[in-house]
């Protein structure tokens, strides 16, 4: 199964809150916690969910800390981590 990766520095006391929100929407992403002390996490988000996960994000942006991470930024902060460098 295809999955598209995207980086997100959240709240980190908001960690384990979107874990459980993504827990109930079964199957449209994985999220994993990349480094709690920062709130870098990951969603690997399955094919055809792309503005499922979007619109979720958005909703949630209004209450909680929810950034985008580039690539390259995450590649920069994270060079050595396989997670990240095999980012698609």
């Amino acid at each position: 199964m295809e999955t598209l990766k995207k980086f997100y520095r959240v709240d980190r006391k908001e960690i384990a809150f979107l874990k459980f929100i993504f827990e109930a929407y079964d199957g449209i992403a994985i999220f994993s916690t990349i480094d709690s002390s920062a709130g870098i996490v990951v969603f690997k988000i399955s094919q055809g969910c792309e503005k499922d996960v979007e619109m979720i994000l958005q909703d949630l942006k209004k209450d909680i800390l929810i950034e985008a991470i580039s690539r390259e930024k995450m590649q920069a902060l994270y060079p050595r981590e396989k997670y990240v460098n095999n980012y698609e």
